[in-house]
């Protein structure tokens, strides 16, 4: 038992890896305790399941939050959902290390559990529509291994950090120190140098303006406060108009498109009046079909050397989300689950879906490539919809339904990864924090504080060149992670390694 409640604690420790915390090197303390318990287990379902269920549970617990504040649930069911979604995520880790411990000796776990975690975790990205947030890698972006990010991506760090801490588990410091430091110092030093290595070049910087309105999570779908709110997003946007572009969060207007038209026409106008472009969230509704989409769209001028504006009701300089939030933007089984509990009835929890590949929102001239909310932490999607001439990423949320938890901070965290994946700048517009801008290289440059309602203004690199991440995306990593399994099966068949 004592066993059991060290695993589940190593994994708990996770939190303090990421954002807010940033104690990077806390992950690799973390696995390597797990792995050691899995060395002393005969259960190695159970010691990854129940690392990943510490993990998840303290990690994730914003969920709850959303759950008990919005979801119409009392406390106990909030938690037991909460703690439902860990235990589903913890298969996972469960899985590789049953998988790892079955097949193979502790002396080749270095080899083969960075291939089943990197399995695992590719799973993880798209069963049930895939729910990627808190993998590994994305403590690592204040570490020596921020270098290989570039290069390999979030998931091939995250296979470098396994097998690093495997090693510290597996072979007893004693004797192996000064090989685990050699091995270290490879692979971090190599990491440090890569990241004084600048993969794309700065072409040119444009004025960016962001809105965060700050509006309550319980007054935003209330009909009585959609003039209040699109009233203070004008007003906050008044002293932005001299920007190359102005970003409004995720649904930032209330009202369904098609009964903000006037609104939206006005908007257009001014903006293309200042010589401007401005991007918004809104939620499209067809009345005939009842088909409803959580879309971004551009207002003002489309190229830069337009001087009229560009919007009618569904001009198709638009974006449609592709990744739903479950129960938030579409609920499984639906015609049952929604006569269950008010959590399943939400506002807005019946969308439909855009494609996974969409064109890039052209906005003053500008190519953006745009992630809504949930969609940042999706890297291959992130991938698929930039290309050569893409200048931008461009993210809106409503961070509002975590409330004080550490779920925003994990989120910004995830937009960073993304920025420094693909040497694209990253800028992110939120309802309430974290509103920030991100440079090509992951580094947050500026941002408003939470719970304020206020604009931020500033430069934002446009760059050219691709890093090797955006040339090949995962390809790299799955290749080195199997090189390592397929010689591991070799030493275990020849007997080289028992």
């Amino acid at each position: 038992m004592l066993s059991h409640a060290l695993t589940l604690l190593s994994g708990a420790s996770l939190t303090f890896a990421f954002a807010p915390f940033h104690l990077w090197p806390i992950s690799f303390l973390a696995v390597a305790v797990a792995v050691y318990q899995l060395i002393r287990s005969e259960k190695g379902f159970l010691t990854g399941w129940l690392f990943g269920f510490g993990w998840f549970g303290a990690g994730i617990s914003w969920v709850h939050v959303s759950i008990a504040d919005y979801g119409g649930l009392p406390l106990i069911a909030s938690i037991g959902l909460m703690a439902l979604l860990s235990a589903y995520l913890a298969l996972y880790s469960g899985l590789a290390f049953w998988l790892t411990k079955k097949y193979f000796t502790p002396k080749l776990w270095p080899l083969t559990l960075p291939f089943f975690w990197f399995i695992g975790e590719w799973l993880r990205s798209w069963v049930l529509t895939g729910f990627p947030w808190l993998s590994l890698g994305y403590s690592q972006l204040e570490s020596p291994l921020n270098g290989w990010i570039p290069v390999l991506g979030e998931t091939g760090v995250t296979a470098l950090l396994v097998l690093l801490a495997t090693a510290l588990a597996v072979y007893p410091l004693k004797t192996n120190w000064m090989r685990i430091s050699l091995v270290y110092a490879v692979i971090f030093l190599s990491g440090y140098i890569a990241s004084n290595y600048h993969w794309v070049t700065v072409e040119k910087t444009v004025q960016v303006s962001m809105v965060q309105g700050n509006i309550a999570q319980s007054l935003r779908w209330t009909p009585e406060q959609d003039r209040p709110t699109m009233k203070k997003y004008r007003k906050l946007t008044e002293p932005l108009w001299e920007s190359d572009l102005i970003l409004w969060p995720e649904a930032a207007i209330p009202k369904l498109e098609p009964l903000a038209i006037d609104y939206l026409a006005n908007l257009d106008k001014v903006a293309a009046k200042y010589n401007t472009s401005l991007v918004t969230g809104i939620v499209n509704y067809n009345h005939e079909s009842k088909a409803a989409w959580n879309n971004i769209i551009v207002l003002g001028k489309k190229e830069a050397d337009s001087h009229r504006g560009q919007y009618y009701y569904s001009h198709l300089n638009r974006y449609a989300k592709h990744h739903l939030l479950p129960i938030g933007e579409f609920v499984p089984f639906e015609d049952w689950l929604r006569h269950v509990a008010p959590l399943f009835n939400l506002p807005m929890s019946s969308f439909s879906r855009g494609d996974f590949q969409q064109p890039n929102l052209i906005a003053n001239g500008l190519k953006l490539a745009p992630a809504l909310c949930f969609e940042i932490a999706f890297p291959r999607q992130v991938l698929a919809n930039i290309h050569a001439d893409t200048d931008l990423i461009v993210t809106v949320s409503n961070d509002a339904w975590f409330g004080r938890s550490h779920g925003p901070a994990q989120h910004l965290q995830i937009a960073q990864m993304r920025a420094l994946e693909t040497g694209k700048s990253v800028i992110r517009a939120t309802n309430n924090g974290i509103t920030a801008f991100v440079d090509p290289f992951g580094v947050i440059t500026s941002r408003l504080p939470q719970f304020e309602a206020g604009s931020l203004t500033s430069p934002v690199a446009i760059t050219r060149g691709q890093t090797p991440y955006r040339f090949w995306g995962d390809f790299a990593a799955l290749t080195w992670v199997t090189l390592l399994f397929g010689f591991a099966v070799y030493m275990k068949k020849e007997k080289i390694i028992s």
